[in-house]
């Protein structure tokens, strides 16, 4: 087998996952084989033997920087320090707002792959647990009882769900304008105007 003489000619591993997770969000998982990336990068199939075994190689590289990223940081951002609930909530809520903090798209794509895949689909179950665990912590943290943060915990998680599942398409602005009122729901309580005005400034630019 002949390889690209040189690193540009084969790309990067991290060019092809792109490349992958663009398939894969157009033309679903079965879109994603080798020729059809080297065609999406104008490469040659060999490249993708730099760093990939085989497709299979592919795949969970794909769902673990999926993890990495949308549970990982989801995660985090719940973690993130905050003087009172609204601003745990706000600090979570950039993750609705910023895809590099999380990306809908992405999750969509391997939800619907899952429901073919269900080693994929045991690990997504996996993923929204620990998603839901992690907010649950987060209200706890603030005094809210372990029924009352379970709950809320699904409530936040099960709603953002439904927002990637149905595809939710929302001016910027809109959105932007409602999470205060998403953040007043989960912690019944009104943000006061710092904390909005704190998260208004992170995304408005």
């Amino acid at each position: 087998m002949t390889t690209p003489s040189s690193p540009r000619q084969r790309g990067s591993r991290d060019l092809w996952l792109d490349a992958a997770y663009d398939l894969l969000i157009s033309g679903g998982i079965e879109a994603v084989k080798i020729m059809p990336l080297a065609k999406h990068l104008n490469m040659t199939r060999t490249g993708f033997y730099w760093f990939f075994k085989d497709v299979a190689e592919l795949h969970a590289a794909m769902i673990l920087r999926w993890e990495e990223q949308n549970t990982g940081i989801l995660i985090d951002r719940c973690n993130a320090e905050a003087s009172n609930i609204c601003e745990a909530l706000f600090n979570l809520m950039d993750c609705w707002l910023d895809p590099t903090l999380f990306d809908d798209r992405l999750d969509l794509a391997i939800r619907n792959w899952a429901r073919t895949e269900p080693t994929l689909q045991a690990r997504l179950d996996k993923a929204d647990s620990l998603r839901i665990a992690a907010v649950t912590r987060l209200f706890a943290r603030f005094g809210f009882t372990k029924e009352q943060s379970e709950v809320r915990g699904m409530t936040v998680i099960y709603t953002q769900i439904g927002y990637i599942s149905m595809q939710v398409a929302e001016n910027a602005e809109d959105r932007l304008e409602r999470v205060q009122h998403y953040v007043e729901l989960f912690a019944n309580r009104r943000p006061s105007s710092q904390d909005i005005a704190t998260f208004g400034r992170r995304h408005k630019a």
